[in-house]
């Protein structure tokens, strides 16, 4: 075998390509003129195009939802459509205030043919078209619903009764979904949030429950979406709005606060006098030092004093000049119990 050229390099025969015959060659962008290289160019382009097109309409419009909307009609649908058309046509043009309806932007009309969900999904805004006698359409409502939930009495984790009620903001997200999986959205979206309030409370402690509301409601409004997202229901929000506690346990509550209080006064209160000792302590110290800085206190003193127009004046007596007089007093009290002693021991 013998190696191959290099303009053998540039081709290569290309069987299974999309858009040519088996045995056709692609030739490389090499032994292409500007011209041919544009118009190939231009030619993938549009075959990537009409492959990204083909695969993008085999996607199932109503997301997995399982519709009969594709399937023939048997004889006997056949013959009723016929008929609800002949009297259409014989009632016209009365039969055009039944046969044509109206929904609002905030509403969606899903309809049914027999039984039967009709090719297209849900219809709206605006004007659409139904059969007399073959043809049912519900209107959906699309804007935000909100609900309270009943007051619910919750077992908190730590055995303690409290009542607690909440709020729930819906809205509907399929319109398909919201009719054909579910009996009655509103009424299974409301039964199942007291159900997930009741149980997320269940695991939590009465300080939790009072102090970490938004977490709670945060947790609740996960698992309620998670849970009606197959009814075509997005839960958009969910508030604690009050927790309610037994009168006995608010009792206690305060009772506790009140002397938690009391004792963190107490406590500020002892710091306080023992900053004011030791600054006392500083101070005496300080003045005691230097005996013109008592006599300035002084005067400061009866400055403050004249100051609210007192007729009274403070003088301080030092404790000095008193001193021999306690000393000869002391000294006589002593000399008059040892003479008594004396006299009593004399008499007996």
């Amino acid at each position: 075998m013998h190696p191959a050229s290099p303009h053998q390099h540039r081709t290569r025969l290309n069987i299974n390509a999309p858009g040519t015959g088996t045995g056709q060659t692609q030739t490389t962008p090499d032994t292409l003129s500007p011209q041919q290289q544009h118009h190939q160019h231009h030619h993938h382009g549009q075959q990537q195009q009409q492959h990204t097109v083909q695969i993008s309409s085999t996607t199932h419009p109503y997301q997995g939802l399982k519709t009969s909307e594709n399937d023939e009609m048997g004889c006997v649908e056949l013959l009723a459509t016929a008929i609800s058309v002949l009297i259409m046509i014989l009632t016209f043009p009365f039969s055009v205030f039944i046969c044509f309806k109206v929904v609002s932007e905030y509403e969606r009309a899903v309809i049914f043919r027999m039984g039967r969900l009709r090719s297209g999904g849900a219809r709206g805004p605006g004007v659409f078209f139904v059969l007399p006698c073959v043809d049912d359409y519900y209107p959906v409502d699309l804007r935000t619903v909100s609900f309270d939930v009943p007051p619910q009495e919750v077992l908190s984790k730590d055995s303690v009764t409290v009542t607690v009620d909440a709020v729930v903001y819906y809205r509907i997200s399929d319109p398909l979904k919201a009719v054909i999986q579910v009996s009655n959205y509103s009424h299974s979206t409301r039964l199942l949030a007291a159900t997930t309030l009741r149980n997320v409370l269940g695991t939590r402690n009465l300080s939790e429950l009072l102090t970490e509301r938004e977490t709670i409601s945060h947790t609740m409004q996960m698992s309620l979406d998670e849970a009606t997202d197959p009814w075509g229901v997005k839960v958009e929000r969910v508030e604690i709005k009050d927790v309610s506690l037994p009168t006995a346990l608010q009792r206690a509550m305060a009772a506790e606060a009140e002397a938690a209080r009391e004792a963190r006064a107490k406590v500020i209160a002892a710091e306080g006098e023992m900053k004011s000792s030791r600054a006392l302590k500083e101070a005496s110290e300080i003045i005691s030092s230097s005996p013109s800085a008592l006599q300035l206190r002084y005067l400061q003193t009866l400055a403050s004093i004249s100051a609210e127009k007192n007729s009274t004046i403070i003088f301080p007596l030092p404790m000095e000049l008193l001193t021999p007089f306690l000393n000869s007093s002391n000294q006589l009290a002593a000399n008059a119990h040892a003479l008594h002693r004396h006299q009593h021991q004399h008499n007996q």
